[in-house]
């Protein structure tokens, strides 16, 4: 991979999988993510604090399309393909270029948790990641106490590589950071991933 294959991002590609669509942010979808936004527990274990009000989601939102057409902004909504509604995202958090590597994140609404849905985005993203973007490795940096997170990660075949002891200072407080890997090689051996 190199930065011209970045510029997919330009125009983000439209991804499916059998109950979401992943697909760009757009502005409109504001008032969905505000509703997982302003929940103390949806970035309890992220950077991000609670959304303040829908107004802060729109500008937020708006300030992201800016990100995408500069092609610095690699995340996907997901659409409940039923509901059309946005339930999270999940995508590229970033690239490591020289080493043909790129670091993985998922955020799902609280509502949704349970069904099986980040591991289903996931997936997807692993597919694209490695078939189209021709990534050798992808990573996974998670906060010690997310088990929910690891085991999404652990069920789509990644494995922990190592523990950085309070190597995160998040809202004034230090993290222990769990790093999860998966490479190609390691994906492509996985009968239970399509």
């Amino acid at each position: 991979m190199n930065e011209d294959m970045l510029s997919i991002f330009a125009k983000l590609p439209t991804l499916t999988t059998e109950r979401m669509i992943m697909r760009k942010m757009l502005v409109s979808d504001y008032k969905d993510m505000f509703e997982y936004s302003c929940r103390p527990e949806t970035s309890r274990y992220l950077l991000w604090k609670p959304h303040e009000s829908p107004k802060f989601s729109k500008r937020y939102l708006s300030y992201l399309q800016g990100q995408y057409r500069d092609e610095n902004f690699y995340d996907f909504a997901l659409e409940d393909k039923t509901t059309k509604k946005m339930i999270g995202t999940c995508g590229f958090t970033n690239f490591d270029l020289e080493n043909n590597a790129a670091e993985v994140g998922y955020v799902l609404n609280p509502d949704y948790w349970g069904r099986g849905l980040a591991p289903e985005a996931l997936n997807r993203l692993m597919r694209f990641g490695f078939s189209e973007l021709r990534l050798h490795r992808l990573v996974a940096r998670i906060i010690d106490e997310n088990t929910a997170s690891k085991r999404v990660a652990e069920k789509c075949g990644f494995r922990h590589e190592s523990t950085h002891k309070d190597s995160l200072l998040v809202k004034g407080e230090y993290r222990t950071v769990c790093e999860y890997a998966i490479l190609v090689s390691e994906y492509l051996s996985q009968t239970h991933i399509k």
